[in-house]
């Protein structure tokens, strides 16, 4: 059996056809593109509606190949929205999280309802990016758009429907936006009522794994093909998550290393306490009503803007490139707090490294291999940090991390990783989310019985590299060293 992934990430898409044939599954990407945002108008935004072309012009390939898969799902990054209404597809492109109009809604939220009745209602790890605060700010700045909007969709959800014709809100994608109650699985009434928002805009939300509906015919009829829409984990990370993979026991934790790292284990439930709160995880939907209990951490974003900045000035470096460049400089020299704030917009990010190393009295990177070492280094402490509180928290002792995405390709990140949490790193696959994204459609279509046997193929169909702890004492050093930056 065949399927397709529509798979969405921050800096790009791909159209992923997977093959399902005696308990193993291959994959061939049929389709990449760039996923980047545009500045209009001084905000960031989305270009939805090129993403959706682009999209069909892979699924057109598979159509060209003679091939009739079984299904489709898209999965995307979280948070972000789309609005409709008037009879419209589209009342306004949709906002990056990254776009700074969420600074002040967010702390006038906290001011407004409070830290604790807002982790209390959703358990989400409160991040200005949050669909909340950026509802917040439409409703401030843009009242019009709620006014006159049928509703919002996540963008995932949102390409299902430019495709199928069908409103929903998949549950996996719901919960990212802190406005989601994982326990009672519905939106929250309580921060409806909070807020004043009209409880039409919210989408009715359905479990991972549900089949919307067929193409609307004048897609089928585009592409001279019809096949079901499912949403499977409409959220990226769910779906990688899905994908990793682990056996039974509860020894285990994930990284989805990309653009951001999402650190965490899996649970049977929630959990919500103020403990919990205090340290700032996050509680969202996983396949099978499972809870991804997490903390998302600024991950590959600090070297991708990084590179942005060198090809700029000229300087072209594949990623591989910079890893053997940073394998040769010297270790542990410059330490950075990848949650410090300046890190998180975009633009200038090579001065903003430098800025901060000049600010904590350390030496400042002067080359792409060193700006490079310093960013895998600390991230690889910042992972050792949010293990040992997975374990506070969750009472599991965590001896294996499993790296799955993009970024479990970096063999030095990897081995990085071991060193420096002291626990076994099984690296892969790298396409996670596709595998994912594929074998849920798989479980709906009846060929994949549950999420154990889903990552059993995982197992026998991708290879998975393991990197052992070195042992050196300079990472415990470093650690403290990093840790004290972090309290400054």
């Amino acid at each position: 059996m065949k399927y397709v992934a529509c798979d969405l990430g921050a800096e790009s898409g791909r159209v992923m056809l997977g093959t399902l044939n005696g308990g193993q599954l291959s994959l061939e990407e049929v389709h990449r593109f760039s996923n980047l945002t545009v500045l209009l108008d001084g905000s960031w935004r989305w270009d939805i509606l090129r993403t959706f072309a682009e999209l069909k012009a892979g699924l057109a390939k598979v159509a060209a190949t003679g091939t009739r898969p079984a299904s489709l799902s898209v999965d995307s990054w979280g948070v972000d929205y789309v609005w409709s209404g008037l009879g419209q597809a589209m009342l306004a492109p949709a906002y990056c999280y990254r776009d700074a109009r969420t600074d002040s809604t967010f702390e006038n939220a906290l001011a407004q309802v409070g830290r604790e009745k807002i982790y209390a209602e959703t358990g989400i790890q409160f991040m200005a990016l949050n669909t909340l605060y950026q509802l917040l700010a439409d409703q401030k700045c843009h009242p019009g758009l709620i006014d006159h909007a049928d509703g919002f969709l996540c963008i995932a959800d949102y390409l299902h429907f430019l495709f199928s014709g069908v409103r929903k809100a998949e549950e996996s994608l719901a919960s990212t936006t802190q406005i989601y109650n994982p326990v009672a699985r519905t939106w929250s009434g309580a921060l409806q009522s909070a807020f004043a928002f009209p409880p039409r805009i919210f989408p009715e939300i359905v479990p991972s794994g549900t089949r919307l509906g067929t193409l609307r015919p004048e897609i089928a009829a585009e592409l001279g093909m019809d096949l079901s829409v499912v949403a499977t984990c409409s959220h990226d990370t769910g779906a990688a998550v899905a994908a990793v993979p682990a056996r039974g026991a509860d020894d285990w934790a994930y990284l989805s290393s990309g653009t951001w790292s999402l650190l965490g284990v899996e649970l049977d439930k929630p959990l919500i306490s103020e403990e919990v709160r205090q340290a700032n995880y996050t509680n969202e939907g996983g396949y099978g009503g499972t809870t991804r209990f997490l903390k998302n951490l600024s991950g590959l974003w600090i070297l991708q803007e990084c590179r942005r900045a060198w090809e700029r000035q000229g300087i072209h470096l594949s990623y591989a490139e910079l890893n053997r460049l940073a394998e040769a400089e010297p270790p542990l020299r410059t330490l950075l707090d990848p949650t410090d704030d300046r890190f998180a917009k975009p633009g200038g990010m090579p001065e903003r490294v430098a800025e901060f190393a000049r600010e904590t009295g350390q030496p400042v990177p002067e080359s792409p291999g060193a700006f490079t070492r310093a960013i895998l280094e600390s991230l690889a402490l910042v992972y050792r940090e949010s293990l040992d509180d997975l374990e506070k928290l969750t009472g599991r002792t965590i001896r294996v991390l499993h790296i799955v995405g993009g970024g479990s390709q970096s063999s030095l990140l990897n081995q990085f990783a071991a060193d420096a949490t002291g626990r076994t790193v099984e690296a892969g696959p790298v396409e996670a989310t596709a595998i994912g994204n594929i074998l849920i459609q798989a479980i709906v279509d009846g060929q994949v019985p549950d999420l154990a046997a889903l990552r059993a193929i995982v197992r026998s169909s991708f290879p998975i590299q393991t990197f052992q702890p070195s042992g050196n004492p300079a990472w415990i050093e470093a650690s403290s060293r990093l840790a004290a930056l972090r309290a400054r």
